[in-house]
């Protein structure tokens, strides 16, 4: 939360696409006069200090595709583009259902919807998505391994494991630590992208403990492509 006294320390990171879950809306983002504003920006959500930010610092704009299904409120399908290139990013933060306590289940509906959406090219998840294989459940349809498991059958892939070969729900980099505790690490933040991104990526970078956790819970993932 509060992204505008955030946004002049992760915009070290040189970003061109940003992705920001529990963001303040447009009319509350003033930013301090030193710190780079974004080129376009889309928000979406209900509370005003707490929705979905996509940022651009680059040439790429960014626009909500008619196809969204307003039932996945935070599952956003979006078409960032510029005169060279088109993706659809999918920005998620995945949300808890009234039901249970399984925060997959909105994700894997929402793929399911998209379905032929996920089969194009230059496709991109990327957000909070609130869940690990450790939390699966056998008999839960919806648990996370199943979700990478469909992914994987539409050509779509973890960034981080597989830059790093590392399997779902034995991370080595945490994305989260619970009440900013250090000994309590998960990994909950992914990107995953198709296979012809995959091919072009160059590298995929978790922040550090010591670095963010005056920010915030969560460390940034960064995954750079060459295209």
């Amino acid at each position: 939360m509060a992204f505008r006294k955030k946004a002049e320390f992760i915009l070290t990171e040189q970003l061109d696409i940003l992705i920001v879950p529990e963001c303040e809306s447009p009319d509350k983002l003033i930013f301090k006069n030193e710190v780079t504003k974004p080129s376009d920006l889309f928000w979406y959500g209900k509370n005003l200090n707490k929705g979905i930010g996509v940022f651009s610092y680059s040439d790429f704009k960014i626009e909500l595709l008619s196809i969204h299904n307003p039932d996945f409120r935070y599952v956003l399908p979006l078409s960032v583009s510029n005169h060279k290139i088109n993706f659809t990013i999918f920005a998620i933060w995945a949300q808890k259902p009234e039901k249970h306590d399984c925060y997959t289940e909105q994700v894997w509906n929402a793929v399911h919807f998209y379905n032929e959406l996920l089969d194009n090219d230059n496709i991109i998840l990327i957000g909070d998505f609130n869940s690990s294989s450790i939390w699966d459940k056998p008999n839960r349809v919806y648990n996370h391994s199943n979700l990478v498991d469909f992914l994987k059958n539409k050509n779509i892939r973890s960034t981080y494991h597989t830059f790093n070969n590392e399997e779902q729900g034995e991370e080595t980099a945490p994305t989260l630590f619970m009440h900013k505790k250090l000994e309590r690490p998960y990994h909950i933040d992914f990107c995953f992208a198709s296979n012809d991104l995959i091919d072009k990526m160059e590298y995929v970078e978790i922040g550090n403990y010591e670095s963010w956790i005056k920010h915030s819970d969560h460390k940034p993932l960064t995954v750079k492509f060459e295209l």
